[in-house]
């Protein structure tokens, strides 16, 4: 914050940093949590809004991809913006869109509009949500308090998800499925009052820095493209040329964003952000992580309402366990686990955990109970989440040049809303795969042969999830460095760069 001293060696300063920070940290949290969790809140709201607005089954899924592709391509321009006009400026512009884009959501009277709207309010959530991290990095400059902040942080952001299935629910099953965007409205409302009054203006320090256009518009493309080109397969099939079309411009897209980045003056993403062994750990855990997490939502809520029949609150209701144990894990970690061990061995552990979890959840059937077959399921899910988020995140803003603290800060949402992209494109084509091969393989259909196809094509995802995870632990285990090695460790010091803009 303002009050903080630019000089090196003046960390004693650092208690002095803002008597408010706490009020900080509640405002920059639910502004988190509000962003976090509409990439789910409208997971059980679908089946009513689809016999609302009619859409098909192939087409429900962008309700939720809109969302995270608009945020997931423009958080990296986001972060940018937020080190380009400043950050309580930007986090205040942030609230304001959101809550406009979803109150055009909740009034939507068809099927594009809806869409439209989520589509906005992931394009605006790209604004506040690196805005909000930037803003707990340089108001938290003492360690033990950082550590506190971020395993509050790093709580939200798993438990996000999980807490908009419950909110879901109850919204759904009381009042409408349209209070799912209604809600975020009132939410705003109170942040941007918190905003004013606790988060402080910003003095820039050195040249302000510039736009970087090609970069921005590679990126964006290329993101786009990539999430387009999953979604595509679930219509069209695998062998669809706008399929590979879209997933190999992609490729090029993406390639022709890392040479520009090499050469360009005022770069988006500088390459030194990813490029550190720790922190590109902790990007591609996040990603890992959001692709595995979004995917078992969809799936798991409806197997709740369509094979055991729950209402929408009785299954919001069903992720509070999972919740609770990630919010244990997320403390335990934050204040023993990750300072004696570093993420080396946080992160590998919490994503074994999660691969055990959803594999646990393949053996799901139409006579499955909740208290026998699904809830030791995510509680291990949840605990395991718990694990890999604030190690992760703490990792991923750790030691980055005070220049770069919104991109850097922006990075870690960009990869958890890219992997929740392309896990809920893959997992739902690859469900959608399984269903229509389970059906072709036990004619005629009948009602029994179409709910067991549907348990398999949950089956199916679930296995996949596991599979990411599991490949997770291993990328974690291979990549993060040893503790004292390099800036992974998990207690930076008070004078941290990042801390510093």
């Amino acid at each position: 914050m303002t009050q903080t001293s630019s000089r090196p060696g003046t960390a004693t300063s650092a208690p002095a940093v803002s008597s408010r920070r706490w009020w900080t940290l509640s405002t920059v949290a639910l502004a988190q949590l509000m962003v976090v969790l509409d990439s789910t809140v409208v997971n059980i709201a679908l089946p009513s809004a689809q016999a609302d607005l009619g859409f098909s089954n192939g087409e429900r899924q962008w309700i939720v991809t809109a969302y995270s592709l608009a945020f997931g391509s423009l958080l990296l321009l986001g972060g940018r913006l937020s080190d380009l006009i400043g950050r309580k400026r930007t986090f205040i512009i942030g609230l304001i869109g959101f809550a406009l884009a979803s109150a055009l959501g909740g009034a939507a009277g068809t099927f594009g509009l809806l869409v439209f709207a989520r589509a906005l309010q992931g394009a605006f959530g790209a604004m506040l949500a690196p805005t909000a991290l930037a803003v707990l990095t340089t108001t938290f400059t003492i360690p033990k308090e950082r550590a506190r902040a971020f395993g509050v942080f790093g709580a939200i952001a798993g438990a996000g998800g999980a807490i908009g299935l419950l909110l879901g629910g109850v919204l759904t099953e009381n009042f409408n499925w349209r209070w799912n965007l209604y809600i975020n409205v009132f939410i705003a409302v109170i942040a941007v009052i918190g905003a004013i009054v606790f988060v402080s203006h910003q003095e820039r320090q050195g040249p302000r820095p510039k736009l970087d256009v090609p970069g921005t518009i590679l990126v964006s493309g290329a993101l786009f493209s990539l999430v387009y080109g999953f979604s595509n397969a679930e219509t069209d099939g695998w062998g669809s040329p706008l399929t590979w079309g879209f997933l190999a411009g992609a490729g090029v897209l993406l390639v022709a964003f890392v040479l520009w980045q090499r050469r360009a003056e005022h770069a988006l993403l500088p390459l030194s952000i990813v490029l550190d062994r720790n922190r590109g750990a902790a990007y591609a855990s996040v990603l890992i992580a959001g692709a595995g997490m979004f995917g078992v939502f969809l799936f798991v809520t409806y197997y709740l309402q369509t094979s055991l029949h729950y209402t929408p609150i009785r299954t919001g209701l069903s992720f509070l366990p999972m919740i609770g144990m990630l919010i244990l894990a997320a403390q335990l970690s934050t204040n023993i686990f990750v300072p004696r061990f570093g993420p080396k061995i946080m992160v590998p552990f919490g994503m074994v955990l999660a691969a055990i979890g959803m594999s646990y959840l393949t053996r799901l059937g139409l006579d499955s109970t909740y208290a026998h077959d699904v809830l030791p399921a995510l509680m291990v899910l949840g605990f395991g989440m718990g694990s890999i988020m604030p190690a992760s995140i703490q990792t991923a803003t750790l030691g980055v040049d005070r220049g770069h603290a919104g991109v850097a800060s922006a990075m870690v949402n960009t990869s958890q809303q890219v992997g929740g992209s392309i896990g809920t494109a893959l997992l739902n084509t690859l469900a959608a795969t399984a269903a229509t091969d389970y059906l072709a393989s036990n004619l005629p259909p009948t009602a029994t042969t179409m709910a067991e196809a549907a348990v398999h094509s949950y089956a199916t995802a679930y296995w996949w999830g596991a599979g990411f995870f599991a490949f997770g632990a291993i990328m974690a285990a291979l990549l993060f460095r040893r503790r004292g090695r390099g800036a992974g460790t998990a207690t930076p010091t008070p004078a941290e760069p990042v801390a510093a803009h």
